[in-house]
């Protein structure tokens, strides 16, 4: 199938490793180009050479901190002098601390919400005018299925990534006549490094071993194993495509089937 992403040019945030090297990956083997961050520089170099040489497709990588206003707009800007233009932003971050709403702090909350809601809405406001002028733009959020079925002890994720689902929600309707799509991605328990480290704190909150924490998730999971980054990266691909033209508001969970409600 022919994605139609030749030439186009992609910011994936967050893209040093896991699902966003993934989905940078996927992109970058249906021919387009890339812009990718992260805060570590020397895993983002590692991974923009790996990119090049595997897909022979130009990557720029800028390491920023997409908390803060300052890395936002070092990275936009970056992308906008190299390539002039971008056409798909896919947005990710890492997650929060994990724990109660006793546990967090107002420091806390305010961390999260810079993290997981401002860099998302910053980086649509910087990339979205140039979609609206060229009548196409891919704007896909990587989010969690805690947004459809809260994940006990993960107060500050569940609570800002709805908020992103709102905002998504809302503004894919805004910018559906400027041939723009916005859609979320929710991504159950998968094989990366978020997932070890849940499954860390879920040991030492409930005093059992990582092993038993990831044990019990895989066997509330119909498929009975965790997701592999590729499988994700796949349906992301998809969503950042021309044929996926049609499809906006949606948020679907790439999750083995863990979520039980019926939409």
């Amino acid at each position: 199938m022919n994605l139609g992403l030749q030439g186009k040019i992609a910011l994936v945030a967050a893209a040093s490793k896991g699902l966003g090297r993934a989905v940078a990956d996927e992109l970058a083997a249906e021919g387009a180009s890339l812009v990718i961050c992260a805060r570590g520089d020397d895993a983002l170099q590692q991974t923009r050479a790996a990119l090049e040489a595997a897909h022979g497709v130009p990557v720029l990588a800028v390491a920023a901190d997409l908390s803060t206003l300052a890395g936002v707009a070092q990275v936009t800007s970056a992308a906008f002098e190299r390539f002039g233009r971008v056409d798909i932003l896919v947005t990710n971050t890492g997650g929060p601390p994990a724990g109660t709403f006793a546990q967090h702090s107002p420091d806390a909350w305010q961390a999260a919400t810079n993290l997981l809601l401002t860099s998302i809405v910053e980086l649509t406001r910087a990339v979205l005018p140039g979609m609206q002028e060229r009548g196409w733009g891919r704007i896909l959020n990587i989010t969690s299925i805690a947004v459809k079925q809260p994940v006990a002890g993960l107060m500050l994720s569940n609570s800002l990534r709805a908020a992103v689902t709102g905002m998504a929600r809302t503004l894919a309707t805004e910018v559906a006549p400027f041939g723009i799509t916005v859609n979320n991605i929710l991504p159950g328990y998968t094989r990366t490094d978020r997932v070890e480290h849940l499954a860390q704190a879920t040991a030492a909150r409930e005093g059992i071993s990582p092993d038993e924490a990831t044990a019990r998730w895989t066997r509330e999971i119909p498929m009975q194993r965790l997701g592999e980054p590729a499988e994700f990266a796949a349906l992301a691909a998809f969503l950042c495509s021309a044929r996926a033209s049609y499809i906006t508001g949606t948020s679907i969970p790439v999750d083995g089937g863990w979520i039980k409600a019926l939409l």
